[in-house]
């Protein structure tokens, strides 16, 4: 769809609301009056008001809405706020249909909820805010309201030094239909696997050195991918010694390995992760329909991911996480019921909700294959809801992705008592976290809430070659570190 702005240059957040709104018509940015299917979002400055206004056609069907703020208030977070809102007023008439999500196109909701809460506001000025403010749908308001809970009591486990590790294994058995993840099949590229873990042993001990001369202390460690578990018991051993050598755990509240794929378990490397110190582990299903499993590219059975789970537990692992994907191929409402019931049978302590994200990347998109419609995984969404509560989980932290099915989100669930800090501390930035491995984000937390990211090479092939590039990037990451470690906490005249 044609995207025209008048009278303003703020392309971005107008422009990613289409993009939501309208995911099968790419979005083309012109400069001239035109005729057809398009936008048009203007914005003018009057004696009293700024106001925004937006006309949506699509399909031979108009919407036109507008929305105003007073001058005195016309910052930039409130202009881009009533772009926002005319041109989502305006496309739902076209649509026809209300989006859950409303308004909102940032991966992150639960951080409007979450800073409501923060200065002073309570749960129900919160969903208000979302409801009445952005048009988010009372449901997913409360998702957002009880994941915040939850980030509050995260943050309040953090003290002043605190920082959480991220090291990626990029590897996979094979490469699942749906993903898009960097991570290589060790079918074909196994060989690259050695050199990879000599390089990862190097960054893991040049930066446990940084780490112990720095003051800073491990809060949460999670060990990620691709497949961690694709590694071989014996190389696992190594890997999760390095790991206990080079860094500190005594302050580190969880520390997950995500065994993902149920093909890669067996009771031995379990044991071997259990004994290297990890406290949480996640056994991935996606699915408990065989039929599904296949339809994916999976090479495991349901059988295989009850067997693995057996085995988790008999080797002492009381905190286990399992993943659902919501819009998979070849499911229904009702296949994704019962996967949910034999996951809730096995009593796990966190269960992941994933909406599909069908990215350009993924063979799923390439081929074009059918997949379930919005409404049944609109259905398959709200049946988990309604069954996870009824077991006694609530929503701990939650985000969205560009190009999922109904512009829905993923929803991590937990029991009481088995939180997923990492999971949280990523995601709402709560503090730095430091990435080890190939595709790696390092993100350093900044005052006043920005960000310096450092990216490791995505490739195990480009991260083997630039090892000594990424040591020598440790070394900026941890003289930024020492510099806001030298700064003078806010007092509360400052912080407010």
């Amino acid at each position: 769809m044609k995207l025209l702005l008048i009278g303003h240059t703020e392309r971005y957040p107008v422009e990613q609301l289409q993009m939501q709104l309208f995911p099968d018509e790419p979005s083309e940015f012109v400069t001239h009056r035109f005729t057809g299917d398009g936008t048009v979002s203007s914005l003018s400055r009057g004696k009293k008001y700024l106001t925004a206004t937006a006309k949506v056609t699509k399909g031979g069907k108009t919407g036109f809405a507008s929305r105003r703020i007073p001058l005195e208030n016309a910052d930039v977070r409130m202009t881009r706020r009533i772009l926002q809102q005319s041109y989502y007023l305006a496309a739902t008439k076209v649509l026809g249909t209300a989006p859950p999500w409303g308004a909102l196109s940032g991966v992150r909701p639960t951080k409007l909820s979450t800073k409501c809460m923060l200065e002073g506001g309570s749960e129900t000025d919160a969903a208000k805010l979302l409801e009445k403010t952005y048009f988010v749908t009372p449901e997913r308001s409360r998702l957002c309201v009880d994941a915040s809970k939850h980030t509050l009591e995260a943050a309040k486990l953090l003290e002043p030094g605190d920082l959480s590790v991220y090291i990626g294994i990029p590897f996979c058995p094979t490469r699942c239909s749906y993903c898009s993840f960097v991570s290589e099949s060790i079918e074909r590229f196994g060989a690259f696997l050695p050199p990879y873990l000599e390089a990862l042993h190097r960054e893991i001990a040049y930066t446990g050195k940084l780490l112990a001369d720095s003051g800073y202390h491990i809060r949460s460690l999670y060990m990620g991918g691709g497949t961690p578990t694709t590694l071989s018991s014996p190389q696992m051993k190594e890997l999760l010694r390095a790991i206990n050598d080079s860094f500190d755990l005594s302050r580190c509240l969880e520390f997950t390995v995500e065994g993902g794929r149920p093909d890669t378990l067996d009771e031995e490397k379990l044991r071997v992760i259990h004994d290297g110190g990890a406290t949480r582990i996640s056994i991935n299903p996606q699915t408990m329909a065989d039929d599904v499993l296949a339809a994916v590219g999976r090479k495991h059975t349901a059988a295989q991911t009850v067997e693995a789970f057996r085995q988790a537990r008999a080797v002492g692992f009381e905190d286990i996480n399992m993943d659902l994907i919501a819009g998979l191929p070849e499911d229904t409402p009702e296949k994704f019921a019962d996967s949910l019931s034999q996951v809730l049978a096995l009593n796990p302590s966190n269960v992941t909700v994933h909406t599909l994200a069908l990215k350009k990347g993924a063979n799923l998109f390439q081929n074009r294959t059918v997949l379930p419609t919005n409404e049944d995984v609109s259905q398959m969404l709200s049946g988990a809801e309604t069954s996870l509560r009824a077991h006694s989980f609530v929503p701990y932290y939650l985000y969205r992705q560009k190009y999922m099915s109904g512009s829905f989100e993923n929803t991590g669930w937990c029991r009481p008592g088995f939180t997923g800090w990492y999971n949280i501390y990523m995601m709402e930035e709560l503090h730095t976290i430091l990435s080890l491995g190939g595709g790696g984000m390092n993100k350093i937390n900044l005052p006043a809430g920005q960000l310096e990211r450092f990216h490791n090479p995505k490739s195990p092939q480009d991260y083997i070659a630039r090892i000594d590039t990424i040591l020598h990037q440790k070394d900026e990451i941890f003289e930024i570190l020492h510099k806001l470690a030298q700064q003078p906490a806010p007092n509360e005249e400052e912080c407010e």
